[in-house]
């Protein structure tokens, strides 16, 4: 006799059998082997039967909870606290960037500003009243094809009066006076000044002071003319250099390029006509230049835009309105020749 616990377990349909003791002959315990393997068998063949099948019956799709309320239940908004409303931010506007307008010859340099400053002092009621090539129609590089009057003294006259100028050898003896006083301020300032700026125009080439000299000289000596003292007009120019050279550089480089520019372009001019008329043609040293004077001029352009690319616009913009008091002063110092 035979007895062993039994139990079956259906994994498939979850059967659960329980323990039994069975007491069985040999021929039962045989029949009774052969039908539990049977029985043992079924579920595993069911089960690989499903495998083969793609695993028989397919899970359904899960179903995402979550936990926080629906706002269309009228239950989970009641017990939800209400969440503050969300502000959107206004649009970002960027402003519309605005450039400054150049000022007229800004683009090549300071002096080229000038220049135009000056050309506008030959402007009357917005008409040129010279009928002669203009700067602002030249291609040279300098511009300096100006007419006498424009050159030195511009704005004091046309060629009206440039005409009818009659000039006398006391006038003449004045201006270069007064001329000799300016150049001579200019250099002293530029010789003694600590300034760095003022290193740059040093021995350039252009000093007229110690060529006003001996015409003078050479005047006393060989037309028996008394040399005066410097007028008031030359007296006041000097002073004032004098003043804006202590004060600001760029205000008395504007006027030291204005005063050797207005005398090339001009007041060379305005001297040799008058030495034609009073001295038969004898030419001054102020007139007399050791090599090419434009070239010489332009040497200066050149100094004086390399430091104005190291102002501010504001100092620029006073340098213009300092050329129109530097026209003025030579201005006044010109018409000395016919008083």
């Amino acid at each position: 006799m035979l007895s062993f616990p039994f139990t079956a377990l259906n994994s498939a349909s979850s059967l659960q059998l329980p323990f039994h003791s069975l007491v069985l002959s040999s021929s039962q315990s045989k029949l009774a082997a052969v039908s539990t393997h049977h029985f043992l068998s079924l579920p595993v063949q069911r089960s690989r039967r499903n495998a083969g099948m793609g695993g028989g019956r397919r899970t359904p799709p899960a179903i995402l909870c979550s936990s926080i309320p629906s706002s269309s239940s009228p239950a989970a908004g009641a017990d939800a606290p209400s969440s503050p409303a969300m502000t959107v931010a206004p649009p970002v506007v960027r402003k519309r960037k605005r450039y400054r307008k150049p000022y007229p010859g800004e683009v090549k340099g300071i002096t080229e500003e000038m220049r135009f400053v000056a050309m506008r002092l030959r402007n009357i009621k917005g008409k040129y009243t010279h009928k002669n090539k203009t700067a602002s129609d030249s291609d040279s590089d300098g511009g300096e094809s100006l007419s006498s009057e424009e050159g030195e003294g511009a704005g004091e006259g046309n060629e009206a009066e440039s005409e009818t100028w009659m000039p006398s050898m006391e006038g003449f003896v004045k201006y270069l006076v007064a001329s000799k006083l300016v150049f001579n301020t200019v250099e002293r300032i530029l010789d003694k000044s600590d300034d760095v700026s003022y290193t740059h125009f040093r021995k350039t080439g252009l000093e007229r002071s110690e060529a006003l000299e001996k015409d003078l000289q050479w005047l006393a000596e060989h037309h028996g003319i008394e040399i005066p003292k410097p007028s008031n007009q030359g007296v006041v120019y000097a002073q004032y250099l004098e003043h804006i050279a202590e004060g600001s550089a760029p205000l008395f480089l504007s006027h030291l390029y204005n005063i050797y520019f207005s005398h090339i372009a001009g007041g060379q001019v305005i001297a040799t006509q008058v030495c034609d008329k009073l001295l038969e043609g004898e030419v001054l040293e102020f007139l007399q230049w050791e090599g090419d004077a434009q070239e010489l001029l332009k040497g200066l352009r050149e100094k004086v835009n390399m430091l104005g690319e190291h102002w501010s616009r504001d100092e620029k913009n006073r340098c213009l309105k300092e050329t129109s008091k530097c026209f003025k002063y030579m201005g006044q110092i010109v018409r000395l020749i016919i008083l």
